[in-house]
């Protein structure tokens, strides 16, 4: 919350210092005080008594993504089916955000900068086509951390840019990533296993017992 001293919110105002102690004392833009009994006013006060609001400086975001390169045609796809939404419900858009990558991949960085901009307050709304574009896995919980800063996901539901085949794409990836993961365990045991050091003792370096 930005602090704004008596004189920058009275210059904003086009009026007194003197003008704004009697707002204060009448009630028509009180002030707060610090510790030390000092007014200060904030940049809320500041919009709402002009009829604005922080709200009104968040932005509408449509995001639309694909995974590979060879489906770029289908972000403009995406971008033009949430405009016409948009449109026919009377809303601006501030950003359109196009991003190539894996459903699977946190690493994304225009995806990140989307994430970094709700929590910093700065995002109202954004717009997807269907869930899986915004992350292929765990929409719920990033539903929840958008709505914890005040930030709605609008989801359009158009199954059509949801490609089937980059779904089978996304979990040949998740098994192939757990299969490695099992090969190399077993690789790793075997290897202890035929390590003569650790012979006559358990395959985690522990000794037999002997009677």
């Amino acid at each position: 919350m930005e602090m704004l001293k008596p004189k920058e919110i009275a210059e904003r105002l086009g009026v007194t210092v003197r003008t704004l102690q009697i707002w204060d004392k009448k009630g028509i833009l009180k002030a707060y005080r610090t510790p030390t009994n000092r007014r200060y006013y904030t940049e809320e006060q500041y919009l709402e008594y002009i009829g604005q609001s922080i709200r009104d400086k968040r932005k509408n975001v449509a995001y639309a993504r694909v995974s590979t390169n060879g489906q770029k045609y289908d972000l403009k796809n995406q971008i033009d089916f949430i405009r016409q939404y948009v449109n026919a419900k009377g809303v601006i858009l501030d950003e359109a955000i196009s991003d190539i990558g894996s459903g699977l991949n946190y690493n994304r960085k225009k995806w990140n900068n989307l994430l970094e901009d709700v929590m910093n307050n700065k995002v109202d709304t954004i717009y997807i086509t269907y869930k899986d574009r915004f992350i292929r896995f765990g929409y719920e919980w990033f539903e929840r951390l958008c709505n914890m800063h005040n930030t709605k996901i609008v989801v359009l539901n158009n199954v059509n840019t949801s490609p089937t085949q980059e779904m089978v794409d996304d979990i040949m990836s998740i098994i192939h990533v757990f299969s490695s993961r099992l090969y190399g365990l077993r690789k790793y045991k075997n290897k202890l296993k035929n390590d003569e050091s650790l012979k006559g003792g358990n395959v985690d370096g522990s000794a037999n017992a002997k009677s």
